[in-house]
């Protein structure tokens, strides 16, 4: 993958929406993929996606990924400001009474890293660790610019729902306007714009 992770590349080229809109509509078909074999990532983040010139992207370390049907996930593992609420605290799992949590985090993170594509910042960038996990803990979202496109805020805010059973799967959120419709710029080379 020429082009190193996502956060190489929004620290060195300014992504555009349709951009973003494409590589976010390859994770979810990775996550899909990943959902249906019924195992969870649990560390989705830029500096997880590698990217190729092409403009393809890969889902990559699965070092956290897990089968959920063999063991429950019950650990409070993976990148802080890209936690899920449920992760950092088992109350918010109010549906499952073994307090076991599942492919909902991945979608959570799913929101926090298209977030951090749109705003080049990852999510709570002002927090430092213990502060942004209270804040995930209680289920409070990181910040939101109301500068994005309707489209992107509001998938976004769909992933950044506070309980799990709120959150589309992977395959809602391929049917969502900011991944189902076609990007109103090319995709082509040159395929990003120097910052």
């Amino acid at each position: 993958m020429t082009e190193g992770s996502l956060a190489t590349l929004y620290h060195k080229y300014e992504l555009r929406d349709s951009q973003v809109s494409e590589f976010t509509r390859q994770i979810l078909n990775g996550l899909k993929y990943l959902h249906d074999q019924k195992v969870v990532h649990r560390d989705i983040k830029c500096a997880n996606i590698l990217v190729h010139a092409s403009g393809s992207v890969k889902l990559a370390d699965f070092g956290l990924a897990k089968a959920t049907e063999m063991n429950a996930a019950r650990t409070s593992i993976g990148s802080a400001f890209w936690m899920a609420p449920e992760v950092v605290n088992p109350k918010v799992r109010s549906s499952q009474s073994d307090r076991s949590y599942g492919l909902e985090v991945d979608i959570w993170s799913l929101g926090c890293t298209v977030l951090e594509m749109l705003t080049c910042q990852r999510p709570y960038p002002k927090l430092d660790i213990p502060q942004a996990l209270y804040r995930i803990g209680r289920g409070k979202l990181p910040p939101v610019p109301q500068s994005l496109s309707s489209n992107a805020r509001d998938f976004i805010l769909k992933c950044l729902q506070k309980y799990p059973e709120d959150r589309p799967s992977a395959e809602e959120l391929l049917g969502h306007p900011f991944v189902s419709k076609p990007p109103t710029t090319g995709f082509a080379s040159p395929l990003f714009n120097d910052k």
